[in-house]
């Protein structure tokens, strides 16, 4: 039977408004003791597939300093839950980075790293998306949308040219569960 570890004590060890390390003295079930298990304490994540009206799905393409690439992903972004729903951050995110709006459905949640990381991705769908404005992206950010059919999408996923591991579980994910095809 697989048992759950059991922490001892836990110290923020590096603690940035963009990120924080979190240091575990854990207790593993066969009595052993880790006493440097570090963890990244990281924000909770929305990601959202969008379908137009005219069946395209809405992806964005950005510059990703972690991996030093232009990534193509589904949109989405870091929200704080204590400010916000999964629901309202997935909306804003999908304006912010796009210009489109729409009715949002929870999808599934997601682990994305489960060993290191202590955040979950929330995957949203919208179903005929709209044109909604433009986009209001942060200072950071410089992001093209593109507008790619069902067919290409998958296309993109086969290929690799859709990466990204949220992005990839996330357009299979909706694929499936919206019943597009």
């Amino acid at each position: 039977m697989i048992e759950k570890w059991k922490t001892l004590a836990s110290e923020i060890v590096f603690n940035h408004k963009w990120y924080k390390l979190r240091k575990d003295l854990v207790q593993l079930p066969d009595g052993k003791i880790v006493d440097d298990y570090f963890v990244s304490v990281r924000p909770e994540v929305v990601i959202i597939f969008a379908l137009t009206k005219n069946k395209k799905v809405v992806l964005v393409k950005q510059y990703k300093h972690g991996s030093g690439e232009i990534l193509i992903e589904l949109p989405g972004g870091i929200y704080d839950p204590e400010t916000e729903s999964p629901e309202e951050a997935a909306l804003r995110e999908l304006n912010e980075e796009t210009g489109y709006s729409g009715k949002v459905v929870k999808i599934a949640e997601l682990i994305d790293n489960p060993t290191k990381d202590t955040n979950k991705i929330h995957l949203y769908g919208v179903k005929n998306a709209n044109k909604s404005g433009d986009q209001h992206l942060d200072e950071t950010e410089a992001i093209e949308v593109l507008l790619v059919s069902i067919e290409e999408l998958k296309t993109m996923l086969f290929q690799g040219e859709i990466k990204v591991s949220g992005s990839v579980a996330g357009a299979m994910l909706a694929l499936h569960k919206l019943n597009i095809d």
